[in-house]
């Protein structure tokens, strides 16, 4: 009878477990935020506000872990997501290249599509910019310049959209760069050593230096508030009319429980004063834009890289 009753009670706590765990609650244990890019630029410092406000909101650890491509693109962060288990413990924020090029790029943990948007939150003051040496202040004066001289640009990869962007906006111009390279980050230093004429990069990375640089043109269809003279890509060639933005991103087989409490956050995050004073300082465009309007977005960015790209083929 003792062994049949220790069986029992052996069950029962068996039982009891079993339904602890059916029954715990996301989030609890802790959560990280992969960016694809090294720490410091806009993603990176909104989604460790979000992070941080996941941590105080649910009382576990969040945590943003950076992990950039080596000069390649944002690709081996996204496989990581890619790869982890579909509950919410590991999410992308991701710009518009993975869920647009990255499908598209040999990669198969990336093709078909794995990921399903959350929601958009930036838009990047994206810009085209030479050092305050170059003979010319414009992109017609760059066009010019690069007839009867090399010019080296500097980009994130050449696969990004912004690459391909100025590749179709010097097309459109008649010009092309005599060469090109691949960097993780393109900041002040990236000019002052010579080593490219051109960037394109974030206005963010540029800050320190904005005095001694000059702003060509900012990729997207709205001028940046930090630098309203400056006329967009989509004004010089409107084919070309992209805007480049970062959002959040899960498994497409996340639970719809889990993807609701991680969006919780996050609007609150991205419409708190502090995310509106850092868009106010960096010329960063802050908004929500749901998963169905993400979708369609990245639907409509497909199309206009697949025009991009034909136009580079010609």
């Amino acid at each position: 009878m003792k062994l049949r009753a220790i069986a029992v009670s052996l069950m029962a706590a068996s039982v009891l477990g079993i339904s602890g765990l059916a029954l715990a609650e996301y989030p609890e244990k802790p959560v990280q935020f992969i960016v694809p890019w090294p720490p410091g630029d806009l993603e990176d410092v909104l989604t460790r506000m979000i992070a941080d406000d996941f941590q105080a909101e649910y009382g576990v650890p969040a945590a943003v872990v950076n992990k950039p491509g080596g000069g390649g693109g944002p690709f081996p962060g996204a496989i990581d997501v890619a790869t982890a288990p579909a509950d919410g413990y590991t999410i992308g924020s991701f710009i518009i290249a993975i869920p647009v090029v990255g499908p598209q790029i040999g990669i198969p943990e990336l093709n078909p599509d794995p990921f399903e948007p959350l929601g958009n939150f930036l838009t990047y003051p994206f810009v085209i910019a030479v050092s305050d040496s170059a003979p010319y202040d414009d992109m017609a004066g760059l066009a010019e310049h690069a007839q009867s001289n090399d010019v080296v640009l500097g980009h994130f990869g050449a696969p990004l959209v912004p690459t391909k962007v100025t590749f179709g906006l010097a097309k459109e111009m008649g010009f092309a760069f005599a060469a090109d390279a691949a960097f993780d980050a393109l900041d002040c230093n990236s000019l002052a050593s010579g080593d490219v004429d051109v960037i394109n990069t974030t206005l963010q990375q540029i800050r320190p230096c904005l005095d001694s640089v000059k702003i060509l043109a900012s990729i997207g269809s709205e001028r940046l508030s930090l630098t309203p003279d400056v006329p967009t890509v989509a004004e010089l060639a409107p084919t070309l009319d992209v805007s480049l933005w970062n959002g959040l991103f899960v498994h497409k087989d996340t639970p719809a429980d889990v993807r609701e409490k991680i969006i919780a956050v996050a609007k609150k995050t991205i419409a708190s004063e502090k995310a509106m004073t850092f868009a106010a300082d960096t010329g960063a465009q802050l908004y929500w834009q749901d998963a169905a309007a993400v979708s369609a977005l990245i639907e409509k960015d497909i199309a206009t890289l697949d025009a991009i790209d034909a136009l580079l083929a010609q």
